[in-house]
């Protein structure tokens, strides 16, 4: 007889990147951490902020599943100070992952933010919180605490893989995930991307109308008009 599944898998421990490396990436834009991985880090653009949206923090990950809050239960329980938990739902929309009550008690422990790929409930009571919270949308529907789940392994969120201990970075834009592996990489080209942007910016604000790019190519032999 085959034994039955565990009802949560854990990760006994994570890797964290220091806080010093964590604090390099406040205030920069997502958009710029996109450009400093080669135009992609961000989560499925559908997840937006529900409430205030500036995001900085690790992640804490969960699979819950369709309809099930139990991993989401146990990872906030494990949650530390300066935490993002995030819950994939595998895309279920049929019921809200999380309200209030235990996205207060997160905050209580020191998590910064939540991110899922699932939905919300309890809107007004959430945004009160005063906790970045970045969901598909919202839904009065309430889930279930049966399992099985994991906390603390990879996951799959909003077509991402995302990994206990990778920075999460959210603006009004959107998620973005830099791998804990990456994470010094990210902030060497970051550098990079900061001042080809700023340069560009101040050309802009002093009247360019051009674009370079496709003044040469509108000239050549690869474009046709007709």
């Amino acid at each position: 007889m085959i034994d039955e599944p565990p009802l949560l898998t854990i990760a006994k421990s994570t890797d964290r990147p220091d806080a010093k490396l964590v604090e390099q990436f406040a205030g920069v834009p997502t958009s710029f951490i996109c450009d400093a991985m080669g135009g992609q880090g961000a989560l499925d653009w559908r997840i937006k902020p529900i409430g205030p949206s500036a995001l900085l923090g690790v992640a804490l990950t969960c699979h819950c599943g369709p309809a099930d809050i139990l991993a989401l239960s146990a990872a906030v329980a494990r949650c530390r100070q300066g935490d993002v938990l995030i819950a994939a739902t595998d895309g279920h929309h049929g019921t809200a992952v999380v309200g209030d009550l235990l996205l207060g008690i997160a905050k209580n422990r020191g998590a910064v933010g939540f991110v899922t790929d699932g939905l919300i409930r309890d809107r007004a009571d959430v945004e009160a919180l005063n906790l970045p919270v970045y969901a598909m949308g919202v839904c009065p529907n309430s889930p279930y605490g049966y399992g099985p789940g994991t906390v603390g392994l990879p996951i799959v969120c909003g077509g991402r893989t995302v990994g206990s201990g990778d920075i999460v970075i959210g603006d009004r834009d959107g998620i973005v995930t830099v791998p804990y592996a990456r994470i010094e990489e990210v902030l060497a080209r970051l550098e990079e991307v900061k001042a080809a942007e700023a340069e560009m910016l101040k050309k802009v604000k002093a009247g360019l109308s051009e674009v370079a790019k496709a003044k040469d190519l509108l000239k050549g032999p690869r474009v046709k008009f007709v």
